[in-house]
């Protein structure tokens, strides 16, 4: 009987994780970048904190992570990810959150001295078939936010590498899998582009891993491996960029 308990036990477990994976792949995420007018960086980010974010909550928008870039940032830049349920969803709480008049009356009272936002750049992802959605926050950590573009056509193979190489090797070196999406949209790189983070315990080990990984006799064989198959190299360019969560931030 008791074994059959801790059977149940186990079984239910094993529901709830693939019902909140399966959750989670479903979902549409919204990864936003805002640059802040000369001078009104920190006004931004007091609007977000003290005021936006609420308003996100009441119109059923997820915040899953919100960060600055490390060092200095000339670009007066901020970057956060938010998820819906589906597209639908999306457009609809945006419609009635623009539409909110506290919002609105927050809006135009920060903009008295001026506008606070300069630029803001948005794109709609959908998570992998191999994305850990690792959303736990445990701390004391950085993330890395990677793009990679692929040369033509070879958006399906560099997948592959990472399903059934690159994720795990990754781990193998001290790196976190975090999330990795690809575009909805054509026109946003849906054919080409690869976005995901980690986390690594500081930037200075988070370089050090990468240059571990890249030496590594296993990876350079599967990279071989892949671009023999291909014809060439499956990526135009990498771009990477390290980043400290908020302290308003959900994941850390």
């Amino acid at each position: 009987m008791k074994k059959q308990l801790i059977i149940l036990i186990f079984l239910i477990i094993a529901s709830f994780a693939v019902h909140a994976q399966s959750e989670a792949n479903a979902r549409l995420y919204e990864l936003r970048v805002y640059y802040a007018s000369e001078g009104k960086f920190q006004d931004l980010i007091n609007r977000f904190q003290q005021h936006t974010l609420k308003y996100f909550y009441n119109h059923n928008m997820r915040l899953e992570g919100f960060w600055l870039p490390m060092g200095e940032n000339k670009e007066n830049k901020l970057v956060y990810l938010l998820s819906y349920p589906s597209r639908e969803a999306r457009e609809k709480s945006w419609k009635e959150f623009m539409g909110d008049k506290g919002w609105i009356t927050v809006m135009k009272n920060s903009a008295v001295n001026g506008e606070i936002v300069a630029k803001v750049e948005n794109t709609f992802l959908k998570t992998t078939d191999f994305s850990p959605n690792n959303m736990k926050s445990v701390g004391d950590r950085v993330f890395e936010l990677r793009t990679y573009k692929t040369t033509p056509n070879h958006l399906p193979n560099l997948m592959s590498r990472f399903r059934d190489h690159t994720v795990k090797l990754f781990e193998t070196f001290g790196m976190t899998n975090i999330i990795y999406l690809t575009p909805t949209e054509k026109e946003q790189g849906s054919d080409d582009l690869l976005i995901y983070f980690l986390a690594h315990k500081t930037k200075e080990e988070g370089l050090a891993s990468f240059k571990a990984f890249g030496a590594n006799p296993e990876w350079q064989a599967v990279k071989k491996e892949s671009e023999e198959k291909a014809g060439g190299p499956l990526t135009i360019s990498v771009k990477s960029e390290y980043m400290v969560p908020t302290d308003f931030s959900p994941l850390k």
